[in-house]
């Protein structure tokens, strides 16, 4: 951009779960948001009446475009392979993403944990940290998971994960609240900054509210991989009903939007219990994107995976991988299930998690307030991406990658 900074205009934006109308304007300089009033002159850019929003955040994501997390050869391929799938995540609308790493070997979570650590990629989604899913699960709730793997919360976490790592790299933390001794455990990762979100579990209600207690605040894929929400025992997923006042608050808890892990009308009963504390999440594993077929497993899935649409299983079972949809079709969906508008929508994969992360404050992101990072996405009334910025800077248009391809086939034509 050519002024100091950007004004955008002939627009509304998505703060607190609703739709301003008003300009947004941010520094070219220093890639943050300013505040709306008192500039005169700057790069104007008119959107037409479309949105914007705080750039998009995966929480949980084992990979896409044919890399999953756990394709560790080297850790300059491996970086190289990041770099790559951060540049499709902003093409998603995504500006900022925690690698999922499943259950592995602990001397596999070593190896590949330092190449997570956070940082900015250019002109492409920001690496922000690891989430580790495992291997602290209950075994008969290991849904894709090799419980073979699991390990006691007795277990350190720094003999599975690696000290530095646990400094340095892990953000997120899923376990199951009910193991003996995960209350110590608990708090000793959250004592390190580390988030703690219950899944893959049995635990009841009470189990949960003691794992709440012990300081985990979030939970993973709700209603998948742990118990049902029945008529007398609610289980972890009745715990997003806990009144605001309520001590410890009510947990962030994320859903998997995508027709195959949930029925919609699930989706929508989920998020309609706290639209604050819900997070969408794709689950997405490298057949995202991919063509519908048999492929080979890794680390974590030794066996071949079957992708039938948005529907992915072990050969020869029906345990599901993980999902297969963008973010922003998660969006979508839920507008569509839920009945909910974009800004609610939006918020489900921005300010909510960015809160529960705790990244929302002055030089962080997920919130068009003035000081945070002006990691933005366009997007139409439909919930579709048009455009990501990301650092004050524009690194991804439909409609200019849309022309690319039309002339590229010109030229090849």
């Amino acid at each position: 951009m050519s002024g100091w900074f950007t004004l955008f205009t002939n627009c509304r934006y998505v703060l607190n779960g609703e739709l301003v109308e008003d300009h947004l304007v941010i520094s070219d300089e220093t890639g943050l948001i300013l505040k709306r009033e008192g500039y005169i002159g700057g790069e104007a850019v008119d959107l037409d009446d479309n949105i914007i929003a705080p750039g998009f955040l995966e929480l949980h994501t084992n990979g896409a475009n044919g890399f999953h997390f756990t394709h560790f050869d080297d850790e300059k391929s491996y970086s190289s392979k990041i770099d790559d799938i951060a540049g499709y995540y902003a093409s998603q609308g995504v500006t900022g993403f925690w690698a999922t790493i499943p259950t592995v070997k602990g001397e596999d979570f070593q190896k590949i944990l330092p190449s997570l650590k956070p940082r900015s990629i250019y002109k492409s989604a920001s690496l922000l940290g690891a989430h580790v899913e495992g291997p602290y699960l209950h075994p008969s709730k290991k849904g894709a998971h090799t419980s073979s793997l699991f390990q006691a919360c007795t277990t350190s976490p720094n003999s599975i994960y690696g000290t530095s790592n646990l400094e340095d790299c892990v953000k997120l933390v899923t376990l199951a609240p009910e193991l003996p001794h995960s209350a110590e455990l608990i708090k000793t990762l959250t004592s390190q900054g580390i988030k703690v979100s219950m899944g893959h579990s049995t635990a009841s209600y009470e189990e949960g509210l003691l794992g709440m207690r012990a300081g985990a605040t979030g939970l993973t894929h709700t209603l998948n991989a742990m118990p049902a929400l029945a008529s007398r025992a609610p289980g972890l997923a009745g715990l997003i009903s806990l009144p605001r006042t309520h001590n410890p608050t009510p947990p962030y808890y994320s859903i998997i939007a995508d027709g195959e892990h949930l029925h919609p009308s699930t989706v929508s009963i989920l998020h309609r219990s706290n639209a604050r504390r819900s997070i969408l999440i794709t689950d997405s594993i490298e057949l995202a994107s991919l063509p519908d077929g048999t492929h080979p497993g890794h680390s974590q899935i030794p066996f071949e995976q079957v992708k039938s649409g948005t529907r992915v299983t072990i050969a020869g079972t029906d345990t599901l991988i993980g999902g297969c949809i963008p973010l922003q079709q998660s969006v979508r969906n839920l507008m569509k299930w839920s009945g909910c508008g974009i800004a609610e929508a939006v918020g489900t994969v921005t300010e909510n998690v960015a809160a529960f992360m705790g990244i929302n404050e002055k030089g962080g992101r997920g919130v068009l307030k003035e000081g945070r990072k002006a990691d933005l996405t366009v997007l139409s009334e439909q919930g579709e991406v048009l455009q990501t910025w990301i650092n004050g800077s524009k690194v991804w248009d439909k409609e200019e990658e849309i022309r690319a391809r039309e002339d590229d086939g010109e030229t090849r034509g």
